[in-house]
Formats: C-alpha cells, sequence, structure tokens
C-alpha cells in the first residue's frame, strides 16, 4: 500500500527558509522518482520540483522557485526533501509531494502521478 506524508510545512516571513519533508510508504522506494507539487487559492496544482530514482536526476523548472529551492532524497528513510529560501508571499500555497504510476519513470506532468500526500500549508508574510 502506497502512502505519502508531508511535513515542515508553517507560517514564515519573506526571506525566511523552509525544509519540507515528504516521508514514503512504497515498496522499493529507492526505484520511484518524487514530484513536489503546489496549490495556491484559486489557481491550479503546479509542479515545482522532482527528483529521480538516481539522486543525480533533479529537475527544478524555469519558474518563480529556480534558484531558490533545493530537492533531495534520503533512500534510507524514505524521505524526499524540499529545502525553500528566500521565500515570497507569493510562494503561499498547499504543497504536496507525489508518486508516478511507476517506476524510473520522471515527469513534471502532475497526470502522470498516481499517489499524493495530504499537503502541508506553506504561509508566507510579507
Amino acid at each position: 500500500q502506497v502512502h505519502l506524508v508531508e511535513s515542515g510545512g508553517g507560517l514564515v516571513q519573506a526571506g525566511d527558509s523552509l525544509r519540507l519533508s515528504c516521508s514514503v510508504s512504497v515498496r522499493s522506494f529507492e526505484n520511484y522518482s518524487i514530484g513536489w507539487f503546489r496549490q495556491a487559492p484559486g489557481k491550479e496544482r503546479e509542479f515545482v520540483a522532482a527528483i529521480g530514482w538516481s539522486e543525480r536526476m533533479t529537475y527544478e523548472p524555469d519558474s518563480s522557485v529556480k534558484g531558490r529551492c533545493t530537492i533531495s532524497r534520503d533512500n534510507a528513510k524514505n524521505t524526499v526533501y524540499l529545502q525553500m529560501n528566500s521565500l515570497k508571499t507569493e510562494d503561499t500555497a498547499v504543497y504536496y509531494c507525489a508518486l508516478p504510476s511507476r517506476t524510473y519513470y520522471y515527469s513534471d506532468d502532475r497526470t502522470q502521478y498516481a499517489y499524493w500526500g495530504q499537503g502541508t500549508q506553506v504561509i508566507v508574510s510579507s
């Protein structure tokens, strides 16, 4: 059974940093990529970053978070991290981690992710 749990969100001030964690229960976790997405009020869920089954494979698209976030994983702990720095008020959103439907697959398309956590709220105040 697959289960994902995000943690680490909270209320911070602009310019602060946060590290979000995603704890994953899945067989052969090391063979899966993990994606982070976020959804702000009234907006669609958007891709933030993903990390492949090899930690060398990371993908942080040319978006507003580029250069401010780092994704990493610890396979011994079945956990993926999203470090976010220099937070802005527009980073306020619910952040979700997700697991794709198959191993050895890497995507920024949310429709390719079959399993999702419940989300962790990040609020950045000015």
